[in-house]
C-alpha cells in the first residue's frame, strides 16, 4: 500500500511571516519616525507632508495603493504569525481553532485592506 503523502501549508505562513519580519525591521522604524515624530514636530518634512488631500493622492495612485496593502498586509500576517507561536511559548499550545483565529484575522485585515484601497479609487 502506498502512503499518502501530506504536504504541509507551514512553508506558506513562514515565508508571510519571513517577508512581514523583514519589512517590518527594514521600514518600520522609518515609518514611525515619519508618522510620528517628523510630521507632528515639523523637523525635516513640511506641516502639511501628511494632509488628507496628500494622503489621498497617495492611496489613490497605484504605486501607494501597492505600498499601502503591501505594508498592512504583511505587517498583519507577521504578527499573527508572531502571537500565535507566543502563545505556544507561553504553554497555549495551537490547536486548529487557534491557528484558524490567528491566520483568520491576518486574512480578514488583508482583504479588508484591499477592498479600502479600492474603494477609494484611483
Amino acid at each position: 500500500m502506498k502512503p499518502i503523502n501530506r504536504r504541509s501549508n507551514a512553508p506558506v505562513f513562514w515565508g508571510l511571516f519571513g517577508a512581514g519580519g523583514m519589512l517590518a525591521a527594514l521600514f518600520g522604524p522609518v515609518l514611525v519616525f515619519i508618522t510620528g515624530i517628523a510630521v507632528p514636530l515639523v523637523l525635516i518634512l513640511p506641516a502639511d507632508a501628511m494632509s488628507w488631500p496628500r494622503m489621498q493622492a497617495f492611496a489613490q495612485h497605484w504605486a501607494g495603493k501597492g505600498l499601502l496593502f503591501v505594508v498592512v498586509a504583511l505587517f498583519m500576517w507577521h504578527a499573527m504569525h508572531r502571537i500565535l507561536h507566543s502563545l505556544h511559548d507561553l504553554g497555549v499550545h495551537a490547536g486548529t481553532a487557534l491557528k484558524f483565529a490567528c491566520y483568520g484575522l491576518a486574512l480578514l485585515v488583508t482583504m479588508t485592506a484591499a477592498w479600502i484601497l479600492v474603494a477609494v479609487g484611483f
